[in-house]
């Protein structure tokens, strides 16, 4: 698949996307404000190539925390709000990226956007990763995604979440997102959001 063809299919699939899900964004905005007051979104700064970031957007799930830096593990557990816990389990938090994929920060399907010191600290792992653009979901994502969450539940430090993210769930997703830039087709990232989809919603 050339870059052309898929850049053209996220465009259309996000806009289609966007417009239908947009209700929901807002009602959920809503709950957010009215519940746990602002902000609704939450934006972080991710890799979009080695050496060129952007901001990513989510709708916020958790308690604001200035000091706050490293992937959620079990450490973090008692600052995700009640919204928070429906919009992660359905991943519903990550619509707001369908923004970041029509600017061209992210596509639909790729691997997961690191964030810079990772980046930074594994140049050989994340060199290669990021030579496909980053995706709101993936082949990682739809793999490892709910084991990467079990593993980093059991963690009570941050230090450990950070040692078991490091150690365990780095190399695991590196390896599977290459062999998803080895293989990426039109076919496989419709077969991909389709999966996400079903795991989402088990049909």
């Amino acid at each position: 698949m050339s870059a052309f063809a898929k850049r053209l299919f996220d465009i259309f699939v996000a806009l289609s996307l966007g417009v239908i899900l947009m209700p929901v964004v807002i009602a959920f905005a809503l709950l957010i404000a009215i519940s746990d007051g602002p902000p609704v979104f939450y934006v972080s700064e991710r890799m979009r190539t080695p050496d060129r970031s952007f901001r990513l957007w989510k709708l916020r799930t958790m308690r604001t925390d200035l000091q706050d830096s490293g992937v959620t593990g079990g450490d973090k557990a008692d600052r995700i709000t009640p919204i928070g816990h429906i919009l992660r389990k359905l991943r519903l938090d990550e619509i707001p990226q369908l923004w970041n994929v029509l600017r061209g920060d992210m596509s639909l399907v790729g691997p997961r956007p690191p964030l810079p010191h990772y980046v930074e600290r594994y140049p050989k792992i994340y060199g290669p990763v990021l030579q496909s653009r980053p995706g709101v979901t993936g082949l990682a994502t739809l793999v490892f995604h709910r084991h990467e969450e079990r593993l980093l539940s059991h963690c009570k430090t941050p230090q450990e979440t950070e040692e078991t993210y490091v150690r365990v769930c780095i190399p695991r997703k590196a390896r599977l997102d290459q062999i998803y830039a080895n293989n990426r087709s039109l076919r496989l990232d419709i077969w991909i959001l389709w999966q996400t989809l079903r795991k989402i919603l088990p049909c």
